[in-house]
């Protein structure tokens, strides 16, 4: 599977007035996520940040309620170094599938032994006078 890139819009933050037109963007809160598949293992990873906008001239605004999140992702893709931060996405991918760094067990103390299933065919607990564990109450 090839690596998906997709953005994740979180909040804009916008000025109720800026002269003539209102409710405009002033910064998007945005996520950049990517996954892929190896050995149909999915690794997923994201990184984020924000942008602030330029003030838009009243020929290209479009009202808030208008906005599309195709639209604002056009924003990030014209703002933003999306190829470097796919580079690093790719990077932190390549870590994850395989692990620059690892932690191995201290060579001194024993690895755990997993306990064995009881197989003599008894169940329950008894008492040292050879009565069951349970109580009669």
């Amino acid at each position: 599977m090839a690596t998906v890139y997709n953005w994740v819009i979180s909040q804009m933050d916008e000025v109720p007035q800026d002269g003539s037109l209102l409710d405009v963007v002033i910064t998007v809160h945005w996520r950049r996520n990517a996954t892929t598949e190896v050995n149909g293992i999915i690794y997923f990873t994201d990184t984020w940040g924000f942008m602030h906008c330029t003030t838009p001239s009243p020929t290209d605004f479009t009202a808030y309620p208008d906005l599309t999140f195709e639209q604002v992702c056009g924003w990030l893709d014209a703002g933003l170094d999306v190829s470097a931060l796919d580079a690093n996405l790719d990077s932190q991918l390549a870590n994850l599938i395989n692990p620059p760094i690892v932690s191995l067990p201290l060579p001194w103390v024993p690895t755990p032994t997993p306990p064995t299933p009881d197989t003599s065919g008894t169940s329950g607990t008894s008492g040292t006078d050879g009565t069951s564990g349970t109580s009669g109450i």
